[in-house]
Order: C-alpha cells, then structure tokens, then sequence
C-alpha cells in the first residue's frame, strides 16, 4: 500500500502512469491499423529440452536416506500428516526412511540418519525407543514433532527436554497463528485459521525454549518452538493442521534442525488473466452500471484494462493471458471460426508490449471432457461428443493464435474453470507438442485438475495457481504465506468477468476489488521482494530447473559446500544459516531475505558459503 499512497500524495507521478498506459494504448492501435505486428522479445528463462530435463520423480530416487520418519498407519491423523510429508520432502530433496509402528517390529539406529520426524500425537507406542530418541538427540541428534502431542505418561517423561514447563490435558483454539518476523518470509503478523478447533497442547515453556509462532499474537500460546538438548536440538509443532495450505509452515520447521537448513526452491511469481483476450463476456453489467454508467466493453477498454496496466507498473508484473476464441456451447465439432480479431489483438498486443505473455484457455469455454463425466448440477458446462472433436476445437484455437499472433509462441493451456479430464490430458500431450504447460489448481475442488509443481512424465510442465481472484479470503492468505516458504511462488488468477458474478466480488464494485487486489500484491513485494516476476512460459522453466535439481551438503566450521546434481544453468536454494554467520560466496549469491533465512542463487554445480568467524 505504500506505493499507492505516494501515488496519491504525488499526483505527478501518477499523471505520469497514466500519460504512460494513454501513449502504450496510442501505439498498440497505430501498430494495429499499419499492420504492424508484435515481434516477441527473448524470454527471461526459456524451457529445458523435454528429451533432456530430468524429472523430480527420477532425481528424488538417487537421494540418500538422512532423515528417519516415524508414523502410525492406524492414526487417521498420522496418515494425514504423513500424505502432506510425502510431498515436503520430495520437494525438500530430503531422502527419507519410514517406519510404520503398526507392523515394524524394530526401529533402525537413530545415528544412522542426520534428523527423525516423528508423525505421533501418541508417542507411547515407541516406549523404550522414546529414551533412545532423547539420548541420540542429547548426542547431537535433530528431532521435529510434528503432531500436537497428546498429555500422556510418555510426554510426561520427555517434556522437560521439549523445553515444557508445564502442560495440562486440554487443548487451546487455533484461530490464527502470528509467525515472527524473522523466522518466516511474511511473518511479523498474524493470519487466521479457516474452521479452527482446539488443536494445540496447552503448554509453558521455559525461558531456554526459542518460539517461532504463537497463537494470535506474539505472546500467544506457542505453536512452534525449538529447545536445545544436549548437542542436540528438539523442534516442536503444535498447531495441528495437516493440509496442503500449511506445508510451508513445515518445511520451516524442519529447516530449523541442523546447522545448517538447505532446500530447492521455484523462485518465481506470475499473475494470469484467463479468459483475456476474448470476446466482449457475457454477465450482469449492473454494478459497472451503477459505479460507472458504462456498457461492458466500454468499461473494459477504459477503466479495468487500464486500472490493470496501472497495477503491473507499480507491482513490476508481467500478466500471462490466456485465449478464448469464443463463448459458444457447441461440443459436436461444428466449429464457428472468430471473425472479428480486433478486440484481441488490441488487448492482446498490449500485453505483449508490457512484457507480457499469451496462452491457451480454450476455443470455447467448455472444459476437455467426454461423456463419462457428469456435471451434474456442480457446472453448467457440456461435455465432448467425442476425442475428435476435443482435438479440431484445440486445433482450431491454435490455429487462430497463430492466426492472430503469427509472430508469438504460445506454450502454457490453462484448463476452463481449471476442468481437464484424463482423456483431455492424454489428448494435449498426444497431439499438441505446442502446449509445454498446463496451469490449473494448487487446491482440490469439485472436477478440478489438481496439480502439484512438478514436470510430468511426458514432459508436460504441471503449473498449478495457487490463488485467484480480487476477494482474497483468509484461507488464500494462508496458502500463500505457506508457498512463499514452501516453494518461494506466488500464481494467482482472475477473469476479466468476476465483476459481473456476485459470487466473485461483483457488488464490491471494481475500485474496492482492483483495492483488494493492489493490497496482495503490495503483500508479496514487502514479504517477499526478492522474488522474480515471471510469465507462465518463464515460471514453467523454473520448475524443470527446481524439479531436476539435487545437492549434498557438507559443513564445517569455515564453510558450507553445496554439490549440484542434475544442475542446467541455474537453481535456487532456501538457506537457513543456524548456526554460524555467511562470508564470501563461490559459486552463487546469497541474498538475505529474513532473520538468518538467505535465497541462494546457485550459478555453478559447486558453491562455497565461507562463514565467518564469530
């Protein structure tokens, strides 16, 4: 909000913004009526060759086992916990052995492994290994508790060496967690729990325990801290959630262990447009009526296109827009070729001159699905006569990309309404060596395309948006703090027609919406403003660079060396320095974002951080 309020306080530069946007739609239209087409600029990262890139399926298998984990297929909770862990470490590049209590009747050497995560809420079914686990941490051993500990004669034993005081049976409301400002990349500020419940140990913790996170505000109710024991080190999480939105808040706990905390990371941030360019949509104009007394297209063209190129400058982005030819029905194959292209091409050419990028959404609006899928009263779309039909409406928006834009290279197809069936799928990476991405859903939801960040075995770039529109609920706000520390991404989505839906913001009206969305992205700059600005074809080269990457670790008392594997051009790393203050850099750029959190940039497949000395 801070470069909002200059605006205002400064009116020149914002006449100055304006004049900016005037004379870019000035040229765009002298570029259109002379015939004159856009000549695409190099792209800040390209993609890797899909014959070459190395997947995160494959690099993951060669990982040496360091860390132990411990779960209880018997626990709904643990299984919980355990499907999000899966997923953390793959993408950490932490190689994990894993003991379910239910049917091991041992449990491996705990000096084997340079860290335990333990999934228990109820630690008694480890009982005498419970002991070994605090010896081998007094030793010098790194142990995370993941789950909120139940008050039992077990925990009674250990919770002095958690750093436990006190404790009680009961459990405290969970309704927003404040993180400290120097232990998460948006910390300083609290964020609140959609449907809490009691889901912390209600605990007092002695004065050596370092706490991270609390309840509500700063001298809430601890939900993660750490306590040294021995030469060792116990990090506790007691906030109880297991879910996909929070798999950032693990991934720093668990970086918090040793010396020394290291994990991959995207780097990246994109902002789409879906359905943009396209025809004038179809809606309820009442609120563009009530606030601006305009018809749809008039109050496109002057008002939202321009408020929209207003925020890029100001947010330093780059929108990635995705195509949609038409708003037809048909699902037979019958094809209705788009005929009037101006409307695109003067939208879409100032996107490109902005820096900007175009992709695919669709011939129509309906999603890639055949008649084995039933919509039911969820969506009110039509499904595929048949395959052949899917693939001449794909071609035909191809072919009128090209047509419209004969001097750009569109890769990335974001699914409508992010619905794309298997058959749809195996369809585009059959036939269509065009599309490199598909951007669909971070989250579940009913018929959509979840994905995770990640390059599939046919090569196809898995792109998921992490948040969308212009309310930014409280959940969103979460899952984005979560990703900034989880994946250092941001991708959020909007269509140009949540101001004609009520259910996505419309009666807020536009300047109270466009409000909402200046306030996230001046969110991500303070939080995070470290973090590349990218198009969707640039994010997706980031993730074959994040996905293939892998490193071992070796730290000393003068340096910390990374050896790359799977390393192409570059690679960025998350790099929490626990122990120890960072010198010189070999190899890379250590970029300080938080506390003792750092952003590497890796330039060579070796990198040397030298530390000082104390």
């Amino acid at each position: 909000m801070a470069r909002l309020k200059s605006l205002r306080t400064f009116p020149f530069k914002s006449m100055l913004v304006i004049l900016c946007v005037f004379l870019m739609i000035a040229m765009v239209l002298f570029a259109e009526r002379s015939g004159i087409q856009y000549k695409e600029k190099k792209r800040k990262i390209s993609y890797l060759d899909q014959e070459k890139v190395v997947t995160e399926q494959t690099a993951v298998k060669s990982l040496p086992k360091t860390c132990l984990v411990l779960r209880n297929s018997e626990d709904e909770a643990s299984v919980a916990a355990w499907e999000q862990f899966q997923q953390i470490f793959k993408d950490m590049k932490v190689g994990t052995d894993v003991v379910d209590l239910q049917s091991a009747s041992s449990i491996p050497d705990y000096h084997a492994y340079e860290t335990v995560v333990v999934l228990l809420s109820d630690v008694s079914p480890l009982k005498e290994n419970l002991m070994e686990l605090c010896d081998w941490v007094s030793e010098g051993g790194n142990v995370l508790f993941v789950m909120t500990l139940q008050k039992t004669a077990y925990t009674s034993i250990i919770e002095q060496k958690l750093g436990i005081i006190s404790s009680g049976y009961d459990n405290t409301l969970v309704d927003s967690i404040y993180f400290e400002p120097e232990f998460m990349l948006g910390g300083g500020q609290a964020y609140a729990i959609t449907d809490p419940y009691d889901s912390a140990w209600a605990v007092q913790l002695s004065e050596n325990a370092k706490v991270y996170a609390h309840v509500n505000k700063k001298n809430g109710q601890p939900v993660i801290w750490e306590n040294q024991y021995g030469k060792g080190k116990f990090v506790v999480d007691n906030f109880g959630l297991y879910e996909k939105a929070v798999r950032g808040f693990y991934a720093a706990s668990y970086s918090l262990l040793t010396d020394v905390g290291v994990y991959p990371v995207i780097n990246g941030s994109t902002f789409y447009l879906d359905d943009f360019p396209s025809p004038v949509p179809e809606g309820d104009a009442t609120y563009v009526k009530r606030d601006y007394g305009m018809s749809i297209s008039d109050f496109y063209m002057n008002v939202w296109w321009p408020d929209m190129l207003e925020l890029a400058s100001d947010h330093n982005i780059r929108y990635t827009g995705v195509i949609i030819e038409n708003y037809e029905d048909a699902t037979d194959g019958t094809i209705k070729k788009q005929k009037d292209t101006r409307r695109f091409q003067y939208f879409g050419n100032m996107l490109l001159h902005q820096g900007g990028e175009l992709g695919y959404h669709g011939y129509n609006h309906q999603p890639l699905s055949l008649s084995n899928v039933d919509y039911g009263d969820v969506l009110p779309y039509d499904t595929w006569k048949n395959e052949a039909a899917m693939k001449k409406a794909v071609k035909e928006l191809i072919h009128f990309g090209e047509d419209t834009f004969p001097s750009v290279s569109m890769s990335v197809y974001v699914p409508p309404s992010n619905v794309l069936s298997a058959e749809g799928r195996e369809m585009l990476a059959k036939d269509f060596p065009e599309i490199r991405t598909i951007a669909s859903n971070y989250f579940t939801g009913e018929f959509a395309y979840v994905q995770e960040f990640e390059v599939a075995k046919d090569g196809i770039v898995e792109q998921p948006r992490i948040i969308s529109g212009a309310i930014i609920d409280d959940y969103m706000k979460m899952a984005a703090l979560s990703e900034l520390n989880m994946h250092f991404v941001n991708s959020h989505f909007i269509h140009p027609d949540d101001l004609l839906d009520e259910d996505r913001g419309a009666a807020l009206g536009w300047e109270k919406m466009k409000s909402n969305l200046a306030e996230y992205m001046d969110w991500l700059v303070d939080s995070a403003p470290s973090l590349r600005q990218l198009t969707g074809s640039e994010l997706s080269g980031a993730i074959q660079r994040y996905g293939a990457v892998t490193f071992t670790k070796t730290v000393t008392e003068q340096s910390i060396e990374l050896k790359l594997k799977n390393f192409y051009d570059e690679a960025y790393f998350m790099v929490r320095i626990n122990e120890g203050t960072p010198g010189e850099v070999s190899g890379g750029k250590l970029t300080h974002l938080t506390g003792n959190l750092y952003l590497l940039q890796a330039k060579e497949p070796t990198v040397t951080i030298e530390k000082l000395e104390d």
